[in-house]
């Protein structure tokens, strides 16, 4: 069997296990904290920081809906300038634990992206945003790893290869940035 078709083989099977998962429960989760005017934080590495600060501009932009506030997202993974000063001055597994202090309040939610789970960053970030009262929410590949234990509301991929499941996080935040635009149109409030 060739790469390509190996890949595309994984990549449909990844697609048929996200059909199993909630993806409109996490939708919802996010939605409840725009509706109370919170705020949503995301972060990841590598391609999963691509994932966060595109994900973070499709809720806040692609949902938009004339006439609504905009949904509040911030990819923690955005400031090259603060992710190298803390990774420097402190250290890198508290890149977005730091960023997170003085901002993340109760009813926030922060999302944390990771193929494998076990990012040390994501892990502390994720830890004291629940310790703050934000609602958790992992996109996982590799069956879960510790960010599952940290995550109240997650989507866990069994796959074990970094590009299909990074594929299938970036598929995950188009849905349910279509979703929430949806949401928001039809919002009253």
């Amino acid at each position: 069997m060739s790469i390509v078709s190996n890949y595309i083989e994984g990549l449909s099977g990844c697609l048929k296990e996200l059909s199993r998962q909630d993806i409109d429960g996490i939708a919802e989760a996010i939605f409840a904290a725009y509706k109370k005017g919170r705020q949503i934080f995301i972060m990841g590495n590598g391609g999963s920081a691509a994932t966060a600060s595109h994900f973070a501009r499709d809720l806040t932009i692609g949902t938009r809906a004339k006439g609504k506030p905009r949904i509040q997202a911030a990819s923690l993974t955005d400031s090259v300038v603060m992710v190298t000063a803390l990774a420097n001055d402190v250290d890198y597994s508290s890149i977005f634990q730091e960023q997170l202090i003085g901002h993340v309040q109760k009813g926030d939610v922060a999302i944390g992206i990771s193929a494998s789970g076990n990012s040390p960053n994501v892990l502390k970030g994720m830890a004291f945003a629940r310790s703050q009262g934000a609602v958790t929410i992992g996109l996982i590949g590799f069956g879960g790893g510790k960010l599952k234990e940290l995550s109240d509301k997650a989507i866990i991929l069994s796959s074990r290869d970094y590009g299909q499941v990074e594929d299938i996080h970036m598929a995950l935040a188009h849905m349910i940035a279509y979703i929430l635009r949806e949401k928001l149109e039809q919002h009253s409030g």
